[in-house]
């Protein structure tokens, strides 16, 4: 049985064709043993009653059981009823009578926890080497440290011995041991996934992540797990739409070539150069972006507030049990009694600022992307240099969580040294679809077995339409929104989603509109022939962002129904005949974007 794949297809498929749970069970313990690996899980549970919860799924039902027999790990920081939490520190840890909300909903959907992972003590740290366990094993190389903090949870999957685990993403604890094991790491918009039933780190800007062997796979998780908590302070709605097609043009911005940190590795600048040119090739555009202040948001995790906020989380342990805690956790955590209040507030007052300065630029791009580790570091260099190597791990991490944003680190190939090449998309709050619809296809394009597992990538799943029931308004654009056009913008304002490129029925004319301060089309239906199919993009709004979109639209165009060469309509764009004085008749291009290219033009000037 040790040949099972345990991606969610690979093991559904086995399921669907008569595997029993029990021959799963049986898999994930064979597969521990044969890794030998004593530092990936703190606890495991009992495979007798493992085989119960099984029995207890009745007949193979993946419908209203989406993870119906998928096993998963727990980071030892995430509550699990009847499983010791310890954070990694054995004289902290209680019994929960609960699980954690998140915990709970994978269980509800058919999921089964195998065991409790390591992790960096109080998930303080990058590297996975801050346990008074036995230090987990980088799946790909020994020699090199996991990451972490969520260590054990990124070598389970890796190895192929749980198909998804959960971790925690503070500072970049659930995307930097993803990187640095060949796996996916999705790190939600922070309060997407309920933080009810964790060990605080920083309560503020903590946050459930997600392992796993591809980017589907994260994301299913995602969509079950992400719901508002009415019992976690922090949690909050964020929509979990399908993975959809990317809009035609995704504009991706990129640490300018001056700002790029790799600390003296060549093989880690060259992988994230090919990565890309993989974007590029995927028709995205990189926009260069200074990253200073950036950089210097990410400086203040470990400044004032939120060292003080670590303390917090666990101060009556603290006080009472510092010679237990692991020396450098201790040495961090213990630098807050040296902070003021006044300490704390000039933090904060920091970055409200860096907020306000950087929104603009955040906002100016679809995505960005990164490194997800500047560089790979080996475990006698970390522990030689513990807080040097960890603060660099970090470089493009730290600052995700205090600017608000989503991310998701996917493995894009191999370095020139066979060691792990893995970059992370990183979106404004609420974008963990396009995030993941874009790490999806940078996946694909990898041609990467999974993980450490020698599994060859599954074929990608088609995008699926969007239901029409689920309340939005879908929209066709023609002209200046289409995507990577100048007023594109307005519609991702309103978190208007890319649904799909078309063509309209053979009944237009399209005219490029005389006298406007941004060029604009003019799409009119016209009767009797004469007329012809004109590329359009569809999109979807909420009813009341469709409203106040609609609101806006200047004359001489409105909205009407488009006609669709798939026989379908939708409200649109359309221009009022009095608006084609001095126009003229571009239908012959066959779309505004292939007319501005012939024009050589980028949409901006008059």
């Amino acid at each position: 049985m040790s040949d099972i794949r345990f991606d969610f297809g690979g093991l559904h498929s086995a399921y669907a064709a008569g595997l029993p749970v029990s021959a799963m069970i049986e898999t994930v313990f064979e597969r521990i043993a044969e890794a030998a690996d004593p530092g990936i899980f703190i606890h495991l549970a009992d495979k007798t009653d493992l085989l119960a919860q099984a029995a207890a799924l009745g007949p193979f039902d993946p419908v209203t059981k989406p993870l119906w027999g998928i096993p998963f790990a727990v980071k030892d920081n995430i509550d699990v009823a009847g499983m010791p939490t310890t954070a990694a520190c054995a004289e902290y840890a209680y019994l929960p009578a609960e699980d954690a909300t998140v915990v709970a909903r994978l269980k509800a959907a058919g999921a089964l926890v195998i065991g409790k992972t390591n992790l960096d003590q109080f998930a303080t740290g990058l590297v996975g080497v801050r346990s008074p366990y036995p230090i987990p094993r980088n799946a790909i190389d020994a020699a090199l440290v996991p990451g972490g903090s969520s260590s054990g949870s990124a070598v389970a999957t890796a190895r192929g011995i749980v198909s998804f685990a959960l971790g925690t993403d503070t500072a970049g604890s659930g995307r930097i041991p993803a990187g640095l094991n060949n796996i996916v790491g999705l790190k939600p918009t922070v309060g997407a996934l309920s933080a009810m039933g964790v060990v605080p780190a920083c309560r503020t800007l903590d946050c459930i992540s997600v392992f796993a062997l591809t980017v589907d796979d994260a994301y299913a998780i995602f969509r079950v797990a992400a719901a508002k908590d009415e019992a976690d302070a922090y949690s909050r709605p964020v929509a979990a739409p399908q993975i959809a097609a990317l809009p035609p043009v995704l504009t991706i911005g990129v640490p300018a070539g001056s700002d790029l940190k790799f600390f003296g590795d060549d093989a880690m600048q060259a992988g994230f150069a090919a990565a890309l040119s993989m974007l590029e090739k995927l028709g995205c555009k990189l926009a260069e972006i200074p990253f200073s202040d950036f950089y210097a948001t990410a400086n203040l995790l470990y400044e004032g507030a939120w060292v003080a906020e670590r303390y917090a989380a666990i101060r009556d342990f603290m006080d009472a049990n510092e010679a237990v805690m692991h020396p450098v956790t201790r040495q961090i955590i213990g630098g807050a009694r040296k902070l003021s209040a006044a300490d704390a507030f000039k933090g904060l007052y920091a970055l409200q600022a860096y907020k306000a300065k950087l929104a603009p630029v955040i906002a100016s791009v679809d995505l960005f992307c990164v490194p997800t580790a500047p560089t790979h570091y080996t475990v006698d260099a970390v522990l030689a240099e513990p807080i040097v190597t960890n603060s660099r791990l970090g470089t493009y991490t730290n600052f995700v969580n205090l600017l608000d944003m989503c991310g998701i680190a996917v493995p894009t190939g191999k370095r020139s040294d066979n060691l792990p090449m893995s970059v992370t998309l990183l979106g404004l709050a609420g974008r963990d679809a396009l995030a993941a619809s874009l790490a999806r296809d940078l996946h694909a394009a990898s041609s990467l077995t999974l993980g450490a597992t020698g599994w060859p990538l599954p074929g990608q799943r088609s995008h699926a339409r969007p239901p029409t029931e689920d309340g939005m308004i879908e929209l066709v654009v023609v002209g200046a929104h289409l995507s990577g056009m100048p007023l594109n913008g307005q519609l991702k304002e309103l978190d208007a989603r890319f649904c799909r490129s078309a063509k309209t029925s053979t009944a237009y004319k399209l005219y490029a509109l005389a006298g406007q301060s941004v060029p604009k089309p003019g799409l009119v239906r016209v009767e009797n022939g004469g007329g012809m199919s004109i590329d359009v993009e569809v999109w979807r709004l909420g009813p009341e962002a469709f409203g106040r979109f609609v609101a806006a639209i200047p004359s001489p165009l409105g909205i009407g129904n488009i006609e669709l060469d798939d026989g379908t309509s939708s409200k649109g764009f359309l221009a009022e005949p009095a608006g084609l004085t001095a126009a003229t008749d571009i239908s012959a291009y066959g779309g505004w974007r292939n007319f501005m290219a012939a024009s050589g033009r980028n949409g901006l000037e008059p």
